[in-house]
């Protein structure tokens, strides 16, 4: 299964930078999961909280609104 973490910050317009600043996430991290498109489940409810998501989300492309 694939997570579309990229996608999701990219449509919140959230960079990089910020999403670690509000995770509390590695830069190499955010990079990396974004890059794998799999994480630890910690780290995708701390990426879905500041996204506004639920993990299950994730899962999904966003919908182009």
């Amino acid at each position: 299964m694939f997570l579309y973490i990229k996608l999701y910050r990219q449509k919140a317009g959230i960079s990089v930078p910020k999403m670690v600043e509000l995770t509390g996430l590695s830069r190499r991290t955010i990079q990396d999961l974004e890059n794998r498109g799999d994480c630890l489940v910690s780290n995708a409810q701390k990426i879905a909280d500041v996204l506004g998501l639920k993990i299950d989300d994730l899962f999904s492309p966003p919908k182009n609104d």
